[in-house]
């Protein structure tokens, strides 16, 4: 009997357990991924990374679709007596030989430098790519050789000799780069590797990019030494210069160059080139200042002349699409959002509209492929709900679609190279990442590859409460929503309401996925006695292209009156306390939080930003102009949707995070704040985590960060009422 009740007692201690900040960030909610997953080109096998953490070695793994056994070990860094581990591997094209990552160092968000090997799958040897370390190296298509960038200059490697060959020579810190992108193309074109091998690999198409008129950025690095360091950096804030950018093709065959003239189209910025499929045609981007025209034109390489195919125009901006696709005849799909909504269309060499794929009020969220043996096209979209994904397959006649994921939720697929087979990675609010293989024709669910069923069971010993969807009618609109309520909730008293946002342009807050770490630790607030409530509001994304584009040259208006208006309109339900509303965000969400608390002062109480714009004329171009044009088009536009423009309406309490070394939202903006505030006579709170970038993150930085967040939230807008009131009494 005495065991039983002990065993009863530990039952229920384990279901009250709460969530704590050592839980989140000490790995106690760890998800298992199939990471750096690749289909073999027979189409029957795939394989993955794995990393064994009690040896700290790196495997590539091979498995069978159909029946999921292994079938090989293909490379055990157990076995290379240089390489411990590896991060991530890429096949040559012929899957003979596999470019082993090791060492890699960031360089800003998605750029890294790395020493690189390469190992023959055939003979079991590996070989030292560079004694230097390297950004974006890249196998020919026929694998004897790679491209890379080192100290912004190009250089090819002959895997057969040995023999590295520099065929840029101007490359020279902040001034000239060759095929890597600078940072403003980096952070908002969201590519690295400025250069791409054609189809017979023997011309090496890159963009060129002189920085000596674009103005620079110094951040103070205060490290460890007596002395702090100096990083420079080239950085166009939104009206000043970016980089002039030049097309060039180099011919392996003659040891030539070519500068590629692209003066004829709207050139000012090359956001993609990708080989066509016909070694000597290179498609090429190009868009304009104000990003609201996008030439797609083709180059050919073996007279260096170009013809447009296709313009795209917008009043707002065009998004520059990722999901150029070249068929066997050199047809392509492209998506565009002429139609009001992202859709597929599919168009002849020259240009002519062939057919529209795919319509409908809904997103097309991800183009996945063209299987030619069926002539079917396969794509991610918000059909079912637009904080929903599912994946599809129709005909490339826009016809006899096949809804092929089952679950409501996130759904996204990796297809196999002949389109047979998908691996769906499915998630919702309820269910952590799962992974199954699908019959690519109909969508059958054939097995289940892994599963997050440990982290599951993990969480059934914590006080978890459900994330409630629903939407709220603001403004006009009818906005997603999601609710956490704590566990114990009561209708009967007031809590705490503690809002969440990013607002963004085309972003999506509120989505029916998996956790993230803000999730837990607003589940853990939740736990505390506060309400946690997102809301996207106007210019957030998946909802159509003229919900997207309304807050064109306004950023930070509607979408500061819509957060506002649900924070009133909350207010007003009979649970929750209007005087305690705060409302939190990092980044484009800091700059949100802050105007919040400064415009709607009698409606929130308490705001917390990390790392916010605080005025657009201090970020970038490529981001902002795209939104806003330049601060000498649209002054009004910048200061009037800034905080810096309401700080003296300050009534609540403020908490102002940033990071001292951060390149992407520069700790500038916080500082100027910090003057405004001060010369306002306004009290806040504030920290600063020295040497950090925009992530905020490393050894028990996030961890310090979120303890001062929630002490913050409890200090100011605490628990519910009645229980404040017990505790007085």
């Amino acid at each position: 009997m005495l065991a039983f009740l002990v065993a009863l007692s530990s039952s229920l201690t384990a279901q009250q357990r709460e969530i704590t900040l050592e839980d989140i960030w000490g790995g106690a909610f760890r998800t298992e991924f199939m990471d750096v997953l690749h289909s073999m080109n027979n189409g029957k096998e795939y394989s993955v990374l794995n990393f064994n953490r009690s040896k700290g070695t790196s495997s590539i793994e091979v498995f069978d679709y159909k029946t999921g056994e292994k079938i090989k070990t293909l490379v055990d860094s157990n076995n290379l007596p240089d390489i411990p581990y590896f991060i991530s591997y890429e096949f040559s094209q012929d899957e003979s030989q596999i470019l082993l990552a090791t060492k890699l160092e960031q360089v800003y968000r998605h750029s890294t430098l790395g020493t690189y090997y390469v190992y023959d799958a055939k003979t079991g040897k590996t070989s030292l790519l560079s004694k230097w370390q390297v950004q974006e190296p890249t196998f020919s298509p026929d694998g004897t050789k790679i491209a890379f960038g080192y100290q912004n200059n190009l250089y090819v490697k002959n895997l057969q000799t040995g023999d590295i060959k520099q065929i840029t020579m101007d490359g020279e810190k902040n001034k000239i780069i060759n095929g890597i992108t600078d940072w403003v193309y980096e952070e908002e074109f969201s590519f690295v590797r400025a250069f791409d091998w054609s189809a017979d690999g023997r011309t090496i198409a890159y963009i060129r990019f002189d920085e000596s008129e674009v103005p620079e950025f110094s951040m103070d690095i205060y490290g460890t030494g007596l002395y702090p360091t100096e990083e420079v950096f080239k950085y166009p804030k939104a009206g000043e210069n970016n980089a002039k950018v030049s097309l060039h093709l180099y011919h392996l065959d003659t040891d030539g160059t070519d500068a590629v003239a692209v003066s004829a189209y709207h050139n000012y910025y090359i956001p993609r080139i990708k080989w066509t499929h016909d070694p000597n045609v290179l498609s090429v981007q190009l868009t304009n200042r104000h990003q609201n025209v996008l030439d797609l034109v083709f180059v050919d390489a073996s007279n260096n002349t170009s013809r447009l195919v296709h313009q795209e125009t917008d009043t707002a901006y065009v998004d520059v699409t990722d999901d150029l696709t070249f068929l066997n005849d050199n047809s392509f799909i492209w998506t565009s959002e002429k139609s009001g909504w992202n859709h597929i269309y599919h168009y002849d060499k020259n240009g002519k509209l062939i057919k529209q794929i795919t319509d409908g009020n809904w997103d097309v969220t991800s183009f996945y492929g063209f299987d030619p043996s069926t002539g079917r096209v396969f794509y991610q979209s918000t059909e079912n709900g637009n904080i929903n994904r599912d994946v599809y397959s129709i005909t490339n006649t826009g016809k006899n679609k096949v809804r092929l994921t089952q679950l409501t939720g996130s759904n996204s697929a990796a297809f196999s190279a002949d389109y047979s087979y998908f691996i769906n990675t499915f998630s919702n609010a309820e269910t952590p990442y799962t992974f199954t293989l699908h019959d690519g024709l109909t969508g059958k669910p054939l097995r289940e590859i892994r599963n997050n069923n440990e982290l599951k069971n993990t969480l059934e010993d914590f006080k978890m409460s459900p994330k409630e969807f629903s939407t709220i009618s603001i403004n006009g609109e009818e906005l997603n929503m999601y609710t956490i309520k704590p566990a114990n909730f009561d209708p009967n008293k007031e809590y705490p309401l503690f809002m969440y946002q990013y607002s963004g342009p085309g972003s999506q807050s509120v989505a029916n996925r998996w956790n993230g770490a803000n999730d837990y630790w607003h589940q853990m607030l939740a736990q505390k006695g506060i309400i946690v409530v997102c809301v996207d509001g106007r210019g957030t994304g998946y909802k159509g292209r003229d919900f997207k584009k309304m807050t064109q040259k306004e950023l930070g208006k509607y979408e500061v009156e819509d957060q506002i208006a649900v924070a009133e309109t909350l207010g007003k339900l009979s649970y929750i306390d209007k005087d305690r509303i705060g409302i939190w965000g990092w980044s484009y969400g800091g700059f949100m939080s802050s105007n919040c608390l400064f415009q709607g002062a009698d409606t929130f109480s308490m705001a917390i930003a990390v790392a916010p714009v605080t005025s657009w004329r201090f970020y970038d171009t490529i981001y902002t102009e795209r939104y806003m044009t330049t601060p000498q088009e649209n002054p009004t536009g910048y200061d009037n949707n800034s905080p810096l423009t309401y700080v003296d309406q300050l009534k609540g309490d403020f908490l102002l995070v940033h990071g001292s070394a951060d390149d992407n939202v520069h700790f500038q903006n916080t500082m100027r704040l910090t003057e405004a505030l001060i010369q306002a006579k306004k009290d806040f709170d504030w920290r600063v985590y020295p040497d950090d970038n925009h992530g905020i993150y490393g050894g028990n930085t996030r961890w310090h960060l979120y303890k001062k967040m929630t002490d913050f939230v409890m200090e100011t807008i605490g628990t519910p009422k009645e229980q404040t009131l017990e505790i007085k009494n």
